[in-house]
């Protein structure tokens, strides 16, 4: 924790301490970010001087030149933006209140040419700051220049410049403000424009691409805006502008009319399956939905909301449905016009236009209105898209969405029409489009390919294939079309009413199960405490692993009551918290009976005690002024005087002690280790360690270890 002393000093200090320090000197230091978040006052007073400002503007709008070092090219502008967005106040006032700083920032928008995408990051970064936190100011300023919002529309092919677009409505934190900005946008005619970019005039696809991301993110934080604010909320003029059915149909004829592109399209529809995003919502009552996922139900008032804007959608997009219907039949020209891919040749491919248009159709059908049904009928845009469904064998997102429709055809409720009730999509899918035959005989197709061909392969749709018979199988017996689902079924052909009931009872049967099986087999059942051991004791287990089984019991036992009776200690000893810790050790040892060792035995012992006696001076700390923990030199005998003394002490001992058979010791063993090991006298000379070879009662390690054994 040096900083807490300041042992640790930044190098930047001893730089700002020089006069002549330049910027790009203290851009190279690497901490030179982290002292500025840290509020260095020295360092912030010499970024707000007024040639570094301008520097620092200077590296995030001008372009560097080509052939200078990589650091000046990506590493100084790169920190310039980090430091002049490090939300630092007094160098965001010092960016309102130099206007000249301001208008330099502002002229890289003004550029001709294509912007630097990086240095059109840094733009976008620095004004979402200052928006941010000088909203009103920001706000004022925009609106004085003469097209902000062309200048901004030019360069929407850069995502940085989307993405600005996007802060400018959403990180305003003053409603307020917001609605201000929001209403000037309008009145700007931002969504117009961005619209009148969705065509294929629009050479360059980023453009179109952009537009349409835009339009779509403005849809949802509009709403989602209106949702968090309820009651509180005012309108929103730009969601209410998109919402039109003008604006709408000006989308779509973009999109179909005159030549068509396979982006403008894709673009297009993305924006009207937004306008229909209500398809994400489940019902929590008669009228009133939530959003999948989410635990709070949606209100009246963001019902009737959103209604409204569906209303306008579909309003817009019935007449156009011939259009898109012709599409999934005659496709724009796309990149690709066949692609070579390992299930063969597609040609042409299904392309990204015909996908969107099949999503569309999915969402248009939960709607269940009466005029877009009605239309899908007359087109027979069902059976062109079950058409595509067998013709792309390995396009799964179109199967996909397929079965979609056929099971929201399915769920939905029959119209109150002039004359009756009736479901005419339902009743053109058993009739027109042949739904339960084609079924049929795909799946004896399939059966063929897998039997007869030496190399079967499993056709790619079969999958789907397998959900719709299954739908049709559970709407007959339950659904709001049970009835008439009945009806279709007892009129089909004499062989395909027999067909279709063995259909059921046999393929469809076996494919279901055998899509309920799991692979490589079922997971193993860990046991628990609560399984039944009485379960596994009836298993004739072999002899050889009766250990094995006998290990398994024990594991399997419960836990009874009075087990920590029989294992471990009582709580009630840990109750005295006075008592000594060890009194439940010494209570348990007491009940220990150990046999008394015979006097004879004891002999070892005594002596032992005896010579250890003799030659351990005990400390004495009043009549010895020697420090006990002073080091003393130790010197060791020759391993061969060792020997010889070992074994004249070890027959000396054995004679006393009486015993023969005990008079092993370690003498026929060649230990290195000390053997005699004596304190000599503090006064009389050096210190040292020697043997005493005069003494009889010299006691060695050879001793002990020759009396432990004993």
């Amino acid at each position: 924790m040096y900083w807490k002393f300041n042992l640790m000093t930044s190098h930047i200090e001893t730089l700002l301490d020089k006069e002549d320090v330049t910027l790009h000197e203290l851009m190279d230091e690497d901490d030179i970010l982290q002292e500025c978040k840290s509020q260095n006052k020295k360092l912030i007073n010499f970024l707000l001087r007024p040639e570094a400002m301008k520097e620092l503007v200077k590296l995030i709008t001008e372009d560097p030149e080509e052939d200078v070092d990589e650091k000046v090219k990506y590493k100084y502008p790169n920190t310039a933006c980090e430091l002049l967005t490090s939300d630092i106040s007094d160098i965001t006032d010092k960016l309102t209140e130099d206007s000249s700083l301001l208008a330099a920032i502002y002229a890289f928008l003004e550029s001709d040419g294509p912007l630097n995408p990086l240095l059109a990051s840094f733009f976008s970064k620095i004004m979402g700051l200052l928006i941010n936190r000088k909203s009103e100011f920001m706000l004022n300023f925009l609106r004085s220049k003469a097209d902000f919002v062309g200048s901004l529309l030019k360069h929407l092919g850069t995502s940085a410049i989307m993405d600005l677009l996007l802060r400018l409505i959403t990180c305003i934190e003053s409603n307020e403000i917001r609605t201000k900005v929001e209403v000037w946008l309008n009145e700007q005619h931002l969504i117009e424009r961005l619209v009148s970019m969705i065509d294929p005039s629009e050479a360059d696809e980023k453009p179109v691409c952009n537009a349409s991301q835009s339009l779509c993110d403005i849809i949802r934080l509009s709403r989602e805006q209106l949702q968090q604010l309820q009651d509180h909320a005012e309108s929103d003029p730009l969601l209410d502008t998109i919402e039109l059915p003008e604006t709408i149909s000006s989308l779509l004829s973009h999109m179909l009319d005159g030549d068509k592109s396979e982006s403008v399209l894709t673009s297009g529809l993305a924006v009207i399956q937004t306008l229909l995003e209500y398809k994400r919502c489940v019902y929590a009552g008669d009228d009133l939905c939530r959003p999948e996922g989410s635990s709070e139900q949606m209100t009246a008032l963001d019902a009737e909301r959103l209604a409204r804007g569906v209303s306008n959608t579909l309003t817009a997009v019935t007449p156009r449905l011939k259009d898109l219907h012709n599409i999934l039949l005659d496709p724009p020209k796309q990149h690709y016009s066949a692609m070579q891919t390992t299930a063969g040749m597609l040609d042409p491919p299904l392309g990204n236009s015909r996908l969107q248009i099949a999503r569309l159709i999915s969402s248009l059908l939960l709607t269940n209105t009466h005029a877009i049904n009605e239309e899908l009928v007359k087109l027979g845009t069902m059976n062109a898209l079950l058409d595509l469904f067998f013709q792309y064998v390995w396009n799964n997102f179109l199967h996909t969405q397929l079965e979609i429709c056929i099971n929201t055809v399915f769920s939905n409720t029959q119209l109150d029409t002039e004359e009756n009730s009736e479901n005419i999509l339902l009743s053109q899918l058993f009739t027109e489009c042949k739904l339960v035959q084609r079924i049929i005989d795909r799946f004896q197709e399939n059966q063929d390919i897998l039997c007869c061909t030496p190399v079967g392969c499993r056709r790619g749709y079969m999958g789907h294939l397998t959900k719709i018979a299954n739908d049709v199988v559970v709407n007959t017996e339950k659904g709001n079309n049970t009835e008439l689902i009945k009806s279709y079924l007892k009129e089909l052909p004499d062989d395909y009413g027999e067909k279709w009931d063995n259909f059921v009872l046999q393929s469809l049967a076996a494919t279901n199960k055998a899509n309920t099986l799991e692979l490589a087999g079922s997971h193993p059942v860990q046991s628990g405490s609560e399984d039944d051991d009485s379960e596994f004791r009836d298993i004739p287990f072999p002899q050889d692993t009766a250990m094995q089984q006998a290990f398994s019991d024990y594991q399997l036992q419960q836990m009874t009551s009075n087990f920590i009776d029989q294992f471990g200690f009582n709580e009630d000893e840990f109750v005295d918290q006075e008592e000594s810790i060890d009194d439940p050790f010494k209570n348990r040892i007491s009940s220990l009976d150990f046999n008394a060792i015979s006097t004879e035995d004891n002999a070892p012992l005594s002596s032992f005690e005896q010579v250890c006696n003799e030659r351990i001076d005990h400390f004495n700390d009043k009549d010895s002024n020697e420090d006990l923990w002073e080091e003393k030199q130790i010197t060791f005998s020759s391993t061969s005087d060792n020997k010889q003394s070992n074994r004249s002490i070890v027959s000396t001992t054995s004679a006393n002690v009486g015993s023969d058979d005990n008079s092993s010791s370690d003498s026929d063993e060649d230990l290195d280790s000390p053997t005699v090991i004596k304190q000599a006298s503090s006064i009389s000379g050096p210190e040292k360690m020697d043997t005493d070879s005069n003494d009889g009662n010299t006691l060695t390690y050879d001793d002990t270890y020759s009396y432990i054994e004993s």
